[in-house]
């Protein structure tokens, strides 16, 4: 494959490149591990849908700190996984863990799925974890990627679903009197609910040239912490919670911080704090 670390990175989203190679990248970077324990519960659902076969050619989207990635890798056995994001911090972290677990059929490349040059017809299947929510242009980007994509190549992409499906949200808003939510996590929006709407998200396929679009509905269960304070000074340092905080007065975050955590007392368990998510399991093939 002619993709590469060192490739020229072309990009066009820049207002998300600047948050992930900023602080988003770097909290998600440092946090691997708590990220992946958010979000495991989907891993499952996603290997499922995408049903890699051995020697296949798969392509991770916005795979992050290449959990997925490396899960793409095992499954496709003889074949190959690269995982790209716009992220350097974290792509760094992804190549750690895979040369850590000494996963050799595996790649990372930093690029932006709008543009990107991928050799036409290189890859079997794309993937992705909630990693196709923030494209500047849907349409471009879903489209670049089914050229990427061999004549009868697949997708299953997980995308977020409802807002009021993800308790850590509806934990959040419990701070409505102290951090300006109205309009945060609107279906439509710009940001992680761009595709909340099922509709939407498989008109932007069809329109990309994809057939046989479907969207299933999944729910899973994650871990945000080890007890209800430590999930949310976890959820009010991430990318959302550190955005409402610095639209707030001073002084908000230790208030913030404490109805939060009484929020999330009764999702306490021996298991850690559990929180439920919703997504949408996209799939489809291009034209073969």
């Amino acid at each position: 494959m002619p993709e590469t670390p060192n490739s020229p990175v072309r990009i066009a989203n820049t207002a998300q490149e600047e948050a992930w190679n900023g602080y988003e990248g770097a909290h998600w970077a440092a946090r691997q591990d708590r990220w992946s324990a958010v979000n495991s519960g989907f891993d499952r659902p996603l290997l499922d849908a995408a049903a890699i076969a051995d020697g296949e050619r798969v392509l991770d989207i916005g795979c992050g700190g290449g959990g997925t990635t490396r899960l793409a890798a095992r499954a496709a056995g003889r074949g190959h996984a690269l995982g790209l994001d716009l992220s350097g911090p974290v792509l760094e972290r992804a190549r750690s863990l895979a040369a850590g677990e000494g996963t050799g059929n595996i790649s990372f490349v930093r690029g932006d799925a709008q543009v990107h040059p991928f050799e036409p017809g290189s890859f079997d299947v794309a993937i992705s974890r909630f990693g196709v929510m923030f494209f500047e242009d849907p349409v471009a980007a879903f489209t670049n990627i089914a050229g990427a994509l061999r004549p009868g190549g697949r997708i299953a992409l997980l995308c977020a679903a409802e807002p009021e499906g993800n308790e850590w949200l509806t934990a959040l808003g419990s701070l409505g009197d102290l951090l300006p939510l109205r309009g945060f996590g609107a279906p439509g929006g710009p940001g992680m609910f761009s595709l909340a709407d099922a509709g939407t998200a498989t008109s932007l396929l069809a329109g990309a040239g994809f057939r046989d679009v479907r969207a299933g509905h999944v729910r899973a269960q994650g871990t945000w912490g080890r007890d209800a304070r430590d999930a949310a000074r976890f959820l009010l340092d991430s990318g959302p919670g550190r955005h409402l905080l610095s639209q707030a007065g001073p002084g908000t975050r230790d208030a913030a911080l404490e109805r939060l955590t009484a929020r999330l007392r009764p999702h306490e368990s021996a298991d850690g704090l559990r929180l439920a998510g919703t997504g949408w399991m996209l799939t489809a093939t291009t034209a073969g």
